[in-house]
């Protein structure tokens, strides 16, 4: 690994506001590093009630202690509800009622900003990434306390709003590791770094200094299938008395479900890749800190994931040339991926200044093969060819490390201390992509992939430095303020200057307002500038090719450069009678120069793009079906949005208290310019401008209540998600595979109920019987012209409800 100098950059200066100060709940923490929040102190310093806060969790009997936030703020008293941003808190008990074994499943149930994809092709069909207020994965950023998440390896390059996007995998955290998730819900990207545009996850790992706790969850779909297991581990104890050491794992297996129509070629259901994968994952991981002395404290903590897993790909009928596969063949994809990534740090206080130091290294590969499959190319030419291909390999890593200072300064003038954070920031990342094996990318390829060949493979590299300030005070007591700003320099996109401004004034202890203006930015990824694949359906074929590839020179590629926002929000938060907390937050995101899969190419010149790249076009798979597409600077957009967020405590005296939460996003994307190619054409087509506009429903509600009495509890939540709409490929007629002309195809509002119903049997002991979709409800069909081979009765691509339908679990947890 090269040597690399940290650079501090002097940077211009942010606001961000809270309300006034929240009494003093814990010793001043140190100072949060370059990019993120400070690592969470131990119990003993922060009183660890579940927070009724500025958010959707319901609100609880400890109303009056809320817990201390770390994100978006470097203030060590700050709570989400005089947060000068909106900030949601969502536990871990919150996470284990919603009956998913999954975080990002918990998160979709429990945030209406969140959303994910229902349905992801190919490579990435199994990494579990998660948006923000109507944006793509890639403008989230996600923390495991305080500190930058490393990304997956794979690229999404399948249809849709996520299109293009090399997210954090979310799920290769063990959700039996986190004890809250703090979501700021506004631009942060002058406080935390490159793609903090729509917000940032920061995923607090516990810190428990004795107990043990297990969960088992078992569940399946109403239809019979995808069965589902998650079992989980947490231990923690306690260092001499001088800190903690928290162990956890996690295991999940689930199995795949088949949600096809009949294939218009047979009749039958053969097709069996509209569903879910099946997959295996394994993950480990440990939160510790150690007070080596009463001014310097050592932490730590890391994870490891282990996943595989298997994926139909499209049903290939039976042919006479391929005399082994007498009833035709589904061809399966395999993953075999680990993840990884450690943190060690100091911390501690000297003259007055808490500082902190830490270095953070993470990384994910991934292995993809194929099997049940063949190449036709060498059957003829040799008169052999395997069935299981080593199709390609992804690996990427990240070595973060992070310095940072801050002290608290009395100005006789100011209402409250002048807290000062300065720090400092370098990174090295690294993509590498490796080729398959020969009979896998031979002549056309194996059926369903095209493995990659050596001229495919390649290895790059940037360094990262950036620097930072934040100031933050009360100029009157009910006025906070809080000013940052921030520098970054890449070796591959040049430097970037952010800042942030926020206040928040409180009327009176019933009302106050608050308010942001922000600047962003989001780099290219080194998947976006180099990625390379093509998938091959039964009648289709889709190739992704690198930017600065001949082939996308041919077809007008023009270099990345950085996505550019700038953005507003403002709202107020209302007290009005006791136990009722409302917030109301309404914001709008103008980002530029957006990064996604563009050039609308098919026919004559994809194919000639495509063999530039080395990929060749199998027989069956006509000019028109084949398209060709590399990843540009393709759009810029303004997002438009409404939070709302109330949650209200009913003491029921001896029949127990109900817990109501209401939480709605309201969202809207409108383009307000496409760029053009080299060639002079558009980059974007119809359906490619509906994955940035009408695909996210335009709202999501959440509504309903936990009811406790006695050992029993009782939750019920209702989710409405708004309409959303497709522009759907036409597969049969004049129109078939234009990449022009598109069906316009309105998916309506849907319903989904959860309940569940538990009992705490003994002090250590509690289950619970539940049900998500209690209605199954699914997407709307469509019609049958546009279900390619009859198959596809839903727009997979669309991020409204699931088509998979209900599933009902049983879970036990056990605590000592």
């Amino acid at each position: 690994m090269r040597r690399t100098t940290i650079l501090l950059s002097a940077t211009t200066a942010l606001v961000t506001m809270a309300g006034p100060a929240a009494p003093s709940r814990a010793h001043a923490q140190s100072v949060s590093d370059t990019t993120a929040t400070p690592t969470p102190p131990a119990p003993s310093t922060v009183m660890r009630k579940v927070a009724r806060t500025a958010s959707a969790s319901p609100a609880t009997d400890g109303d009056k202690d809320e817990q201390v936030i770390v994100t978006g703020t470097r203030d060590p008293h700050q709570t989400a509800r005089s947060s000068v941003s909106p900030i949601q808190v969502v536990t871990a008990a919150q996470l284990a009622a919603t009956g998913q074994a999954d975080v990002r499943d918990a998160l979709i149930q429990l945030a209406p900003s969140v959303a994910r994809s229902i349905r992801v092709n190919g490579s990435a069909n199994m990494t579990d990434a998660i948006s923000l207020r109507g944006l793509t994965p890639n403008q989230t950023l996600v923390l495991v306390n305080g500190k930058r998440r490393h990304t997956t390896a794979v690229l999404s390059n399948n249809a849709g709003p996520q299109q293009g996007a090399t997210p954090v995998d979310i799920d290769m955290i063990p959700v039996s590791a986190v004890d809250h998730i703090e979501i700021l819900q506004d631009g942060a990207a002058a406080q935390y770094g490159s793609d903090a545009i729509a917000g940032v996850v920061n995923i607090i790992l516990k810190h428990d200094t004795h107990g043990l706790e297990a969960q088992s969850l078992n569940g399946g779909r109403y239809a019979g299938d995808g069965f589902t297991s998650g079992e989980s581990l947490n231990w923690g104890t306690s260092l001499a008395g001088r800190g903690f050491f928290d162990l956890n794992a996690e295991y999940k297996y689930q199995d795949h479900t088949f949600r096809a129509t009949p294939d218009s070629r047979t009749g039958r259901n053969d097709f069996m890749d509209i569903g879910d994968p099946r997959q295996q994952r394994e993950t480990i991981g440990y939160n510790m800190e150690y007070a080596i002395t009463d001014d310097v404290k050592l932490y730590s903590f890391a994870t490891y994931g282990h996943r595989n897993g298997e994926s139909y790909q499209d049903y290939r009928v039976p042919t006479a040339s391929l005399p082994m596969y007498p009833y035709g063949f589904s061809p399966q994809e395999t993953l075999d991926e680990n993840d990884y990534s450690v943190t060690v740090g100091f911390k501690g206080r000297k003259f007055n200044w808490d500082w902190d130091l830490s270095t953070t290294y993470g990384g994910d590969s991934e292995r993809m093969g194929l099997f049940d499959s063949i190449n036709t190319a060498m059957l003829q030419n040799f008169g052999s060819s395997p069935t299981r291909f080593h199709l390609m390999s992804f690996s990427n890593t990240q070595w973060t490390t992070d310095a940072g200072v801050r002290r608290a300064f009395d100005v006789p003038l100011l209402a409250a201390p002048l807290n000062l954070a300065l720090g400092a920031q370098y990174r090295y990342d690294s993509y590498h992509i490796g080729a398959g094996d020969m009979g896998s990318y031979y002549g056309t390829g194996a059926s369903a992939f095209h493995g990659l060949s050596p001229n495919n493979a390649s290895d790059s590299n940037r360094d990262v430095t950036a620097g930072y300030i934040d100031v933050s005070t009360q100029l009157l007591p009910k006025w906070q303020v809080d000013l940052a700003g921030r520098f970054e320099h890449y070796t591959d996109a040049g430097d970037t200057e952010t800042g942030k401004v926020s206040s928040r004034y409180d009327v009176n202890r019933y009302f106050g307002l608050r308010g942001t203006v922000a600047s962003g930015f989001r780099a290219p990824t080194l998947a976006e500038e180099h990625w390379s694949n093509m998938s091959v359906a039964a009648t289709t074929a889709t190739g992704y090719i690198p930017v600065d590839s001949a082939g996308a020179r041919l077809l007008g590629a023009k270099p990345l450069k950085p996505e550019r926002s700038t953005s507003f929000s403002a709202g107020f938060v209302v007290n009005p009678i006791d136990n009722l907390h409302v917030t109301v937050d309404a914001y709008q995101i103008d980002l530029r120069d957006r990064i996604m899969a563009a050039g609308v190419y098919n026919g004559a010149s994809a194919i000639e793009a495509l063999a530039l790249n080395g990929f060749a076009i199998p027989a069956g798979v006509t000019a028109n079906a084949v398209t060709a597409q590399y990843y540009a600077n393709a759009a810029s957009t303004r997002t438009r949005g409404l939070d709302i967020t109330a949650n209200y405590l009913t003491r029921l005296g001896r029949y127990g208290r109900i817990n109501w939460d209401v939480a709605a996003n309201f969202n809207q994307t409108t383009i307000r310019h496409v760029a053009e190619d080299g060639n002079g054409n558009s980059l974007l087509n119809a359906q490619q401008e509906a994955y940035l506009t009408s695909y996210t429903p335009r709202n999501r509600v959440i509504f309903g209540g936990v009811w406790h009495y006695g050992d029993l509890d009782f939750t019920v939540h209702e989710i409405r998600y708004g309409h959303a709409t497709s522009q759907l490929e036409y597969y049969t007629g004049p129109l078939a595979y234009s990449n022009t002309q598109f069906m316009r195809f309105l998916n309506p509002p849907r319903y989904e109920t959860n309940l569940v119903i538990g009992y705490q049997v003994s002090p250590r002991w509690h289950v619970a019987l539940g049900a998500n979709n209690v209605g199954n409800a699914r997407q709307k069909k469509i019609p049958e012209q546009f279900r390619y081979l009859g198959a596809y009765a839903y727009d997979v691509n669309i991020e409204q409800i699931g088509y998979n339908g209900g599933f009902y679990y049983f879970q036990v947890n056990f605590k000592l």
